[in-house]
């Protein structure tokens, strides 16, 4: 009797130490789990159709500025028609001409990388042409408003110069050569028109502007 009583004793703490290893174990892999799945406060979650590589990436941006061109090719008239200083009407004339260039460039990169060209809305070139809008709303027609106008018009600029930057690095990294070369090309044209903008800003249009401020 004695011994029956003994085995039954070992088998329960046998059983009672399986279990607690069996129980330690599923709390490690959850706590394993957990630490694998749990992000930072504050981390923004990824979209199911997020880019997982540098070429996705490269491609939806992209996809951003072939949208921005064509937006900006039926904003820059309505800048052009909103302006007064000849220079600077001029100047915007010579750059929706250029702009539409590089639509159909984008469109030889899209080629060269082996992509159908597709435009995906870009909301910073959507919030920088309403910000212009804007800005001729709030300002007087006249040497006021073109200097709103080339501000806002510098502003697109600056965001251009820095995607067109971008997007010839990653595809200098991904070995597209032929891509690289007609991104450049538009970068250099970009810092050219932020150019004419400045010397038209500082040869006349800020200086007249300054009128409305002595009455």
């Amino acid at each position: 009797m004695k011994d029956s009583n003994t085995k039954t004793a070992s088998k329960k703490t046998t059983a009672a130490k399986t279990a607690t290893t069996a129980k330690t174990a599923t709390t490690a892999k959850k706590a394993t789990t957990t630490a694998k799945t749990t992000t930072p406060k504050g981390t923004v979650k990824a979209k199911s159709s997020a880019a997982e590589g540098l070429r996705e990436l490269f491609v939806d941006s992209l996809k951003d500025i072939y949208w921005a061109e064509k937006a900006l090719t039926k904003a820059l008239p309505k800048m052009a028609k909103n302006a007064t200083s000849q220079n600077l009407i001029d100047a915007i004339n010579d750059h929706l001409k250029v702009t539409e260039g590089q639509v159909t460039r984008l469109e030889e990169v899209f080629a060269a990388v082996g992509e159908k060209a597709t435009a995906k809305k870009c909301d910073a070139m959507e919030g920088l042409i309403k910000e212009g809008e804007g800005i001729m709303e709030e300002t007087e027609i006249g040497a006021v408003r073109d200097a709103g106008i080339i501000a806002a018009s510098q502003k697109i600029e600056h965001y251009e110069i820095a995607t067109y930057g971008t997007l010839a690095a990653f595809a200098k990294t991904l070995g597209e050569d032929k891509a690289v070369a007609l991104l450049v090309q538009t970068l250099n044209e970009e810092k050219e028109a932020d150019v004419t903008l400045t010397e038209a800003a500082y040869n006349t249009i800020n200086f007249d502007a300054t009128e409305g401020d002595q009455n």
